[in-house]
């Protein structure tokens, strides 16, 4: 369905609390940074016994989690679909160039489902800052990694993004790293340096963020994941309600 004018309307795009979902950041920022138009529905984690955040997700999302895109009659979940969704609608979703495009898809796909030390151990909180009694060699493990893969795009393809000149999926797939990374006082070597203060410069970065921190709902399991690995030194979250 068209809407006035023969124009469609924009893509409604499904999140929760932005302090805590790293899943919601990333088509979120993708969204904001191609310029590609979107309606935000942002619900917040249930506080209802009676209905558990799962099944309060569920009146919109088929899995009941987020992200979830929908685009008129059609629903996408999950954050890697929504990009090729996307991809498919936008140029610039993903590089043109070949090389780029493949290293792209694959480095997305290995933080869609890779790095399961970070996710735990450094789970997302943009509002505080930690300091970490020690980590753990996985953990170190995935860090290192993610310096790697960061140093090699930048150098394969000339930066100052992860796949080159313009911001893609591959940027926007490792936007929670770097609020990760500032939250938990994570260092990256070389050109991967520039390119963290690059992304957390980002507009839509610090959009994010700056709505991050006026949210006063606190997630008891998540703040229980940051308080597991150190010592909050900073919190510059709005009063918890």
């Amino acid at each position: 369905m068209s809407a006035a004018g023969g124009k469609a309307p924009p893509y409604t795009l499904h999140i929760t609390n932005k302090n805590y979902s790293s899943w919601s950041l990333r088509p979120w920022l993708l969204l904001r940074e191609r310029g590609i138009p979107f309606v935000e529905c942002l619900t917040p984690f249930s506080d209802d016994p009676a209905l558990p955040t799962g099944e309060l997700f569920r009146r919109f999302s088929p899995t009941g989690r987020v992200p979830c895109l929908v685009d008129g009659e059609i629903t996408v979940w999950e954050s890697l679909a929504i990009v090729e969704y996307l991809a498919e609608r936008h140029p610039g979703v993903w590089p043109a160039d070949a090389a780029a495009r493949a290293w792209a898809r694959s480095a997305c796909a290995e933080m869609h489902a890779g790095f399961g030390a970070l996710r735990n151990l450094h789970s997302m909180s943009c509002g505080v800052r930690v300091e970490v009694r020690q980590r753990p060699a996985e953990l170190l493990a995935d860090i290192a990694r993610v310096e790697a893969l960061w140093n090699e795009g930048l150098a394969r393809f000339g930066g100052p993004f992860l796949a080159g000149a313009e911001f893609s999926a591959a940027d926007a797939f490792f936007a929670p790293v770097a609020f990760r990374f500032q939250t938990y006082g994570v260092a990256v070597a070389g050109p991967a340096a520039a390119y963290l203060a690059r992304l957390l410069a980002l507009p839509g970065m610090r959009d994010w963020e700056a709505a991050a921190l006026l949210e006063t709902r606190r997630e008891p399991g998540h703040d229980a994941e940051v308080l597991a690995l150190g010592e909050i030194t900073a919190d510059f979250r709005a009063a918890a309600r």
